[in-house]
């Protein structure tokens, strides 16, 4: 099976009854709604509950995707969805807009052997920090709309929010994650708009 197949040529061919293709939709979106939920929940544990039900309920309703947005936005609605829904029935308490979050451990990853290569995983890494330092609606409007590629229409779409509304949080989040930037990588921050 290509590779190269579109998310509706993937859907189709789940649809006439070829299970496996479905694991490509599940790889190529797994990160993206595993970011997602760890967002909303601070807990890797919980994150991959949440993403393993998510592409479960998607697996379930696929006959129900009528293609009238973007199978991600789709798939991102059910996973915001499925957090909420966590998130209250362990009652755990929603993020509040201003309450520092813990930074995000970072997995071990190999570094690369030029130099420029380490600096832009460290650039990563920062902004990464930072993210995890917002509450849980930024840290989700940042991650849709810069790492999943999603438009304000389709962040709404996942949030049941008005695109305009997207908008002002998008502004607002960023706002935010700019103030962290400067609180917390205030050397680094110099230090890249330096060079």
């Amino acid at each position: 099976m290509s590779l190269d197949l579109t998310d509706n040529e993937i859907i189709a061919r789940v649809l006439r009854g070829d299970q496996q293709a479905y694991g490509q939709l599940v790889g190529r979106y797994q990160h993206y709604v595993f970011t997602l939920a760890f967002r909303l929940t601070q807990s890797r544990e919980d994150a991959e509950e949440i993403a393993q039900d998510s592409f479960i309920k998607a697996y379930r309703s696929l006959a129900d995707f009528k293609g009238g947005s973007k199978f991600s936005t789709w798939l991102y609605t059910i996973a915001h969805n499925t957090g909420i829904t966590f998130l209250r029935k362990k009652k755990l308490p929603v993020q509040s807009m201003d309450e520092e979050k813990n930074f995000l451990q970072l997995e071990n990853q190999e570094s690369g052997f030029q130099s420029n290569q380490v600096e832009e995983k460290s650039k990563h890494q920062m902004v990464n920090q930072a993210i995890a330092m917002l509450s849980a609606e930024d840290a989700q409007i940042i991650t849709l709309f810069y790492k999943a590629d999603q438009s304000l229409q389709e962040i709404g779409q996942v949030m049941g929010l008005d695109p305009n509304t997207v908008k002002v949080r998008l502004f607002r989040a960023r706002q935010r994650l700019k103030e962290k930037m400067e609180v917390y990588f205030r050397e680094e921050v110099a230090n890249l708009q330096s060079t």
